[in-house]
């Protein structure tokens, strides 16, 4: 069964923290689109800015994308516990955060300056461009490098 939407204030793409979002995706699981959102922290992002989760993400309002977007900015003013923050006692500050959007990629770049600026393991395998997570590099991942035995000349 296809969706007919008459409504003329139906949205097809919105456009929410710099990411284009179909609007034919109910609410909750069409906020995963954004970079740093979960299914979990969504719903409750819906909760919290009092939108229905059953409302298709073309619906929404201006005054419910606004509310969305103030729960996404202030996550610990609405009462969202820390745990379910992405980024739990930041290096630079100690402080509990929730990154989203184009601030995920700065901060992963940034955490991997600094492992290699303080030569830790994972920053050095991170500088020699080979595994980083403890897998066996043995026999595996050999493609783009040279593998083989040369012959006698």
């Amino acid at each position: 069964m296809a969706l007919v939407f008459a409504d003329e204030s139906f949205t097809h793409i919105l456009r929410l923290h710099n990411t284009n979002i179909d609007g034919k995706i109910k609410v909750p699981y069409a906020l995963t689109k954004i970079k740093g959102i979960g299914r979990r922290f969504s719903h409750i992002v819906c909760r919290m800015a009092l939108v229905d989760v059953n409302k298709r993400a073309g619906e929404l309002t201006e005054k419910e994308q606004q509310r969305i977007l103030d729960v996404l900015q202030n996550p610990r003013q609405y009462k969202i516990p820390e745990w379910m923050f992405n980024r739990q006692k930041d290096h630079k500050d100690g402080k509990f955060k929730h990154i989203i959007s184009s601030a995920v990629d700065q901060n992963l770049r940034e955490d991997i300056e600094r492992m290699k600026k303080i030569r830790l393991h994972r920053g050095l395998r991170h500088y020699w461009n080979i595994r980083v997570r403890g897998q066996h590099t043995k026999t595996t991942g050999r493609r783009g490098k040279t593998c083989g035995v040369s012959g006698k000349k």
